[in-house]
């Protein structure tokens, strides 16, 4: 791979033509019931979650929000989630085992709101708890990173059964400028520092932190059907699983990092 293809697929993680949050719920769930809050006083719009029905099953839906319009944007942090958001998808997933749905994330963000009043609310704590509650659901839980899949963001929202990105996505610690700012005290050598980071697809998928790839062509409609063909496929797979197997594969799935 060559520097230019790494800083390529975070260009089009990032692009506008990206597929949105709404065309990928509308699309794959036509029956969404969205549902709002996080019993403790929030309701984060840049997490969206909510009840639906999948391959004749009823499942939970969890997707971060970069809005479309800029009041949306600057509603939703463009992207990047608070305490609020992350205690609303930990809820949502624990109801999800509780009735023995299985639970579908959707990430795009460049990862958790960095303000000064998600620090106060919490921020850590909060991805930390989702990072040891969900991990030990016992119920099928699949990740598809669509955009960009940012720091403890989103690892907060990947901590389940499997990982599938879109072929123009990344996963990464952090940003590359802000790799670039650390390492090298220069943001502008952010390309240098993408391919550094590994962190296309097919780079995760060699790593096998990642469980698959899934083509990404141009018309959104088609982008859905693969994404759809990919999780009635897993889920099916997933749902011969007993609670308890699931966490056992779960477990060694994380071992081998």
């Amino acid at each position: 791979m060559t520097k230019n293809n790494a800083a390529a697929v975070v260009a089009a993680a990032r692009s506008k033509q990206k597929i949105t949050t709404k065309e990928l719920i509308t699309q794959l769930f036509p029956n969404f019931i969205q549902l709002h809050g996080d019993r403790c006083g929030g309701d984060d719009p840049a997490i969206v979650g909510g009840l639906a029905t999948f391959a004749h099953q009823p499942v939970t839906v969890i997707a971060t929000d970069r809005g479309t319009a800029i009041e949306e944007r600057v509603a939703t942090h463009f992207g990047c989630p608070t305490p609020s958001g992350y205690r609303k998808a930990l809820r949502l997933a624990k109801q999800a085992a509780k009735f023995h749905r299985p639970v579908l994330f959707f990430v795009n963000t460049p990862g958790a709101y960095p303000g000064q009043s998600a620090e106060e609310d919490g921020q850590g704590a909060a991805i930390a708890d989702n990072l040891l509650q969900i991990s030990q659901l016992p119920t099928p839980i699949i990740t598809v990173i669509f955009g960009e899949g940012g720091s403890g963001g989103a690892l907060a929202l990947a901590c389940g059964d499997e990982v599938w990105m879109l072929e123009n996505s990344t996963y990464s610690i952090l940003s590359p400028e802000g790799f670039a700012s650390i390492l090298w005290k220069d943001s502008s050598r952010s390309d240098e520092a993408a391919e550094i980071m590994q962190l296309t697809p097919s780079d995760l998928l060699r790593k096998r932190v990642i469980e698959g790839i899934i083509p990404e062509p141009a018309d959104h409609q088609q982008v859905t059907a693969e994404i759809r063909d990919v999780l009635s496929k897993r889920l099916k797979k997933l749902n011969e699983f007993s609670g308890a197997e699931l966490l056992q594969r779960r477990q060694k799935r994380y071992r081998k990092f």
